[in-house]
């Protein structure tokens, strides 16, 4: 087992050891009320990116998922990742199904800093949980700009050029895998690294998509690396 699979294990067992408090609303006693697991069903929902790569979502960003999103993200919850899984498994099989593919999940990774804060990758341990190994083909190999503070245009702009790949993907189909969807700016970057190494890119798919496209300084919780 990884080190930052271990830390996870280590931070599950503690959630279930120590009082705690529903991370979408903070109702107490529990890691997540009724209500707020409710939220959590999968609601797929498909937009078209303008390089033609479709994405599925299985959530809308916002209310109680964007709460417990934040929390399996900024706070260390990751015992959220079993109650995500079915969302995430469900994605994940519409978008095989709809190929007629057995298909590589290569899931956006986190940047550096972020893996050392955390101590887990959010995106394989979600795969994890939904009974998928990654195929941890990309890697970030240059530093970006904070995406929350840039508009639409200049996030494909920083992000252009910032990813390139491991390994060799060449013949293999895939499909990307990210937390939350908001201009698309991090999926098309990285279908072009996989493209331009041989990988055929048959789609992409998220735990959330935004429910619309944001204007400046106004994003999903994290930055490079962890929202598109």
């Amino acid at each position: 087992m990884t080190a930052p699979a271990v830390s996870a294990a280590l931070r599950e067992a503690a959630a279930l050891l120590l009082p705690v408090a529903c991370a979408a609303c903070g109702r107490p006693g529990e890691a997540l009320c009724g209500g707020c697991r409710l939220a959590l069903r999968p609601d797929l929902r498909r937009r078209r990116l303008d390089d033609g790569v479709e994405v599925v979502s299985a959530l809308t960003f916002e209310g109680p998922v964007a709460a417990a999103l934040r929390a399996y993200k900024q706070r260390g919850r990751t015992d959220l990742a079993r109650a995500f899984a079915p969302a995430m498994r469900a994605v994940l099989v519409e978008c095989a199904l709809a190929h007629g593919l057995l298909l590589d999940a290569v899931p956006i990774p986190p940047s550096a800093a972020g893996s050392r804060r955390r101590g887990y990758r959010p995106i394989e341990l979600l795969l994890h949980h939904a009974g998928v190994a990654p195929l941890g083909a990309l890697r970030w190999q240059r530093a970006t700009d904070d995406q929350r503070a840039l508009g639409v245009a200049d996030r494909d702009r920083n992000l252009r050029g910032a990813l390139t790949v491991r390994g060799d993907p060449a013949g293999r189909a895939v499909i990307v895998v990210d937390d939350v969807v908001t201009t698309g700016a991090t999926l098309r970057e990285a279908r072009r690294a996989l493209t331009a190494a041989g990988a055929q890119v048959v789609g992409a798919v998220t735990l959330a998509a935004t429910p619309r496209v944001l204007p400046a300084r106004t994003s999903p919780p994290e930055s490079p690396g962890d929202s598109s």
